[in-house]
């Protein structure tokens, strides 16, 4: 593998991956679909870095942070990670923003689990064939 090789592969990871959500109970797909950065993309690196910024602002004078606010945080950083999102609340299609997908990942723990779990897998973001 060259150098080249991987400053395109990174590239590439900023344009994401699909990510088909899944029903836990029935393992069949969902309607719920996310487009994710890769974990070597400057998206991630960029969510990454936001996520420890904000861990600082959300200290405890003593600079301790609670576990909501370590959680808080988290999901942020995941939901920075989502490049599209694709889900319907009633009959609409609900907005891909930053302020909607953190809302939509901090609905359920099964999303994030498989949101982060994809988000985080490198075989999901292998360099496509042309």
């Amino acid at each position: 593998m060259t150098l080249d090789e991987i400053l395109l592969n990174v590239a590439d990871q900023d344009r994401g991956r699909e990510l088909e959500i899944l029903d836990p109970w029935t393992g069949q797909p969902a309607g719920i679909r996310f487009r994710i950065a890769g974990p070597d993309s400057e998206i991630q690196r960029k969510a990454r870095l936001a996520m420890m910024d904000r861990l600082s602002e959300l200290s405890e004078p003593d600079g301790t942070i609670t576990a909501a606010n370590r959680e808080k945080a988290r999901i942020e950083c995941l939901a920075a990670c989502v490049i599209v999102m694709e889900i319907t609340e009633g009959e609409e299609t609900v907005a891909a923003t930053a302020k909607y997908i953190f809302r939509v990942l901090s609905a359920a723990t099964w999303l994030q689990a498989q949101v982060d779990a994809f988000a985080g897998d490198r075989r999901n973001f292998r360099p496509e064939v042309p």
